[in-house]
């Protein structure tokens, strides 16, 4: 494994561990979770390898395969405020976990994301392979929602990402073959399996080539549009409400939004729109699944891509163009950005048959348009996995 090649190479010797998060896709349930929606997501069998052994002196020394500088700070003195780089997402889990946990090991590692960066929530995935390996050398025993609460106030608190829980419950909790179904008011789950009735099915992932940083995106905007809608429904139906950060549209009743809704500014409704029909559109996928029907799965599946362009406003010109190409491709049963969707890559549910004509033919018609991201672009074939083992 390239990982453990590199780390050999650097460290000359071998690596104490060799660990494995897989990155997840959101088929339904887009930019819900923030608000306490509902979610789908599958991981899949492509994520981030991390080879790593201990420092007794305290010190994190990371590497990345994907970016050229090396990381390094101590677990006692790790910087109080973001230096803009790959490693924040590192530094703010060294700092959450620190706050929970007595640190004595620090670690050296080699940390390699098999698939390009951008949509497929490789920086949950980061840090969650991270915090495995800093625990396992510290003797620290994580539960999954401690892990996943980690994980988030990492890129809430120090990196500036306004994300819910959606990616690390899905990187954790997610196994082979079944649709996780979560509740995110109480982080309830459900593991559906896939009906043996069901129809083949893999997983396609289309990069656009477009590289996207959230924090730097307009992903904070989208949340703070409906926590405003949200205040605003409770203020017009006389509701009670406490804190802007802790109004949800969880909160408002649908029959709430629908009453006062034209009095929202436009913007505010927009997204509001797309949440509540969106967790609808879980409801419903979610008991397609349970039917083993994957072509109504996948219709919900693109017709939550359409709200997250014209409700929730986003996608590039470059990720709507892909939408539009799998929308009109055969042997697609359904998809959508990935992600945040300002730039990234769009995931689909594909019938295995015509996996070669699929990537044939989004490959053809998206270079056909963009052909300056010849060399950038790129499609990849993946199925359902497990999440990560905290055992």
């Amino acid at each position: 494994m390239k990982v453990a090649e590199v780390f050999e190479s650097i460290y000359k010797k071998t690596p104490y561990k060799i660990a494995f998060t897989p990155y997840r896709i959101c088929p339904i349930g887009a930019h819900s979770d923030h608000q306490l929606g509902k979610i789908t997501g599958f991981a899949i069998n492509k994520g981030i390898h991390i080879a790593y052994a201990p420092k007794e002196n305290g010190v994190v020394e990371i590497r990345s395969l994907q970016f050229e500088k090396r990381a390094q700070w101590h677990i006692e003195a790790t910087p109080a405020v973001k230096e803009n780089d790959w490693a924040d997402y590192l530094r703010g889990a060294t700092i959450a976990l620190r706050k929970r946990y007595i640190l004595q090991r620090g670690i050296c590692a080699v940390i390699n994301g098999e698939l390009p960066i951008g949509g497929l929530s490789s920086s949950a995935a980061v840090i969650i392979a991270f915090l495995s390996a800093l625990c396992e050398l510290n003797g620290i025993t994580l539960e999954a929602k401690e892990l996943i609460n980690i994980s988030k106030e990492a890129e809430n608190k120090y990196v500036g990402v306004a994300c819910g829980k959606l990616d690390q419950s899905c990187e954790i909790y997610c196994r082979k073959n079944h649709l996780l179904y979560m509740d995110m008011k109480d982080d309830s789950y459900e593991l559906i399996p896939q009906s043996p009735f069901m129809k083949p099915y893999k997983i396609a992932i289309f990069f656009s080539g477009v590289e996207r940083t959230l924090a730097g995106s307009a992903f904070n905007m989208r949340v703070d549009e409906c926590r405003s809608a949200a205040y605003a429904l409770k203020a017009y139906a006389g509701l009670e409400y406490g804190s802007f950060e802790s109004t949800y549209l969880r909160d408002v009743p649908y029959e709430v939004y629908l009453q006062y809704k034209d009095k929202l500014p436009e913007n505010w409704r927009k997204r509001a729109e797309h949440w509540y029909t969106e967790l609808k559109r879980v409801e419903c996928g979610v008991e397609a699944w349970k039917k083993g029907d994957i072509e109504e799965f996948g219709r919900l599946s693109f017709e939550s891509g359409h709200s997250s362009i014209y409700n929730w406003e986003t996608g590039s010109a470059e990720l709507k163009s892909l939408y539009e190409i799998m929308l009109s491709t055969d042997g697609i049963y359904g998809g959508r950005f990935s992600g945040a969707g300002f730039k990234g890559c769009c995931m689909a549910l594909i019938d295995p048959a015509f996996e070669g004509s699929i990537k044939e033919r989004v490959s053809r018609e998206y270079l056909k348009t963009f052909p300056a991201l010849e060399g950038k672009y790129s499609a990849y074939i993946c199925e359902s996995a497990d999440g990560i083992n905290l055992r």
